[in-house]
């Protein structure tokens, strides 16, 4: 199997929303942003998929030197790194971007709760905000404030996912809701971690839904007009997730401790259509 064929398995077999606005994209883009959803992917799995951290740790380390090989000119080992070294040629993508993902999988093993939203901020900037700016690169810009944009995009993007894995992540142990707000709200660690829905729970999710929403809208607006255009597959990314968070608050926005919500591949597309002609406005 060829580095690319790999990084297209990787990425079909996930079905993400993430991926629904590739298809509008010409060929070197698009392969660009399936390689790069594969990179994230593989360091996903490494955090969710080891039970053990030294493990995780070791592997992550692994993947900090064969990524490294990229930019020394060396044939990385791993078929997903051996695929990015023509978009890394391609987009000019930064070496220090694409650690700090790696960065934000090392949070993941190092802390399982965040005292504050500015330290969960921190989280998102790395696993989201960087990815956000690695893909406004593969479409291009001509103002740099679309990285800034691109940074927002990717908060919020992370916000919706944070939302909407609550349940999912209490069964792993896990609570990215930061620490001082579930005291603001009156809701107790054990009782997401025991899965149970309470009017304090619905409250604080609706601040934590508005939140999101919020941080669409500050994306949108940094965007610069002049790169609506080249940007648009993000603003596609963006308003189905949108729709996703709109589906999580219609829902009762408790229930994501029960099950995990998602948008129908149909209504993806019809979304993406949308938004790819007449653009995204949270």
């Amino acid at each position: 199997m060829q580095a690319i064929d790999y990084c297209r398995q990787k990425a079909d077999q996930s079905g993400s929303s993430f991926l629904a606005g590739f298809r509008f994209l010409p060929e070197k883009q698009h392969q660009a942003m399936t390689v790069l959803y594969a990179f994230c992917r593989e360091l996903d799995d490494v955090v969710d998929d080891c039970s053990d951290a030294q493990v995780a740790q070791t592997t992550l380390n692994w993947w900090r030197m064969d990524l490294a090989k990229v930019f020394e000119g060396e044939m990385p080992e791993h078929p997903v790194n051996q695929a990015l070294r023509g978009p890394v040629a391609d987009f000019a993508l930064p070496h220090d971007e694409l650690t700090a993902i790696i960065d934000g999988m090392q949070m993941d093993l190092e802390q399982a709760r965040y005292p504050d939203f500015e330290a969960l901020k921190l989280y998102c900037h790395r696993v989201a905000g960087v990815v956000g700016c690695l893909i406004a690169r593969i479409l291009g810009f001509s103002n740099h404030q679309t990285l800034v944009y691109a940074d927002k995009m990717g908060l919020a993007l992370q916000l919706t996912n944070i939302i909407r894995d609550v349940g999912e992540d209490a069964r792993r142990g896990r609570i990215y809701l930061p620490v001082d707000e579930l005291q603001r709200f009156s809701v107790p660690a054990q009782s997401i971690l025991s899965l149970k829905g309470t009017p304090e729970f619905a409250a604080l999710m609706a601040f934590q839904i508005e939140r999101a929403k919020q941080s669409y809208r500050e994306a949108v607006a940094a965007l610069p007009p002049e790169d609506k255009r080249s940007q648009r597959v993000g603003l596609v990314m963006g308003s189905i997730y949108y729709a996703l968070l709109q589906e999580i608050e219609r829902d009762g926005g408790q229930n994501v401790l029960s099950y995990k919500i998602a948008i129908p591949g149909p209504r993806k597309k019809r979304i993406a259509l949308k938004t790819w002609l007449f653009g995204f406005k949270p």
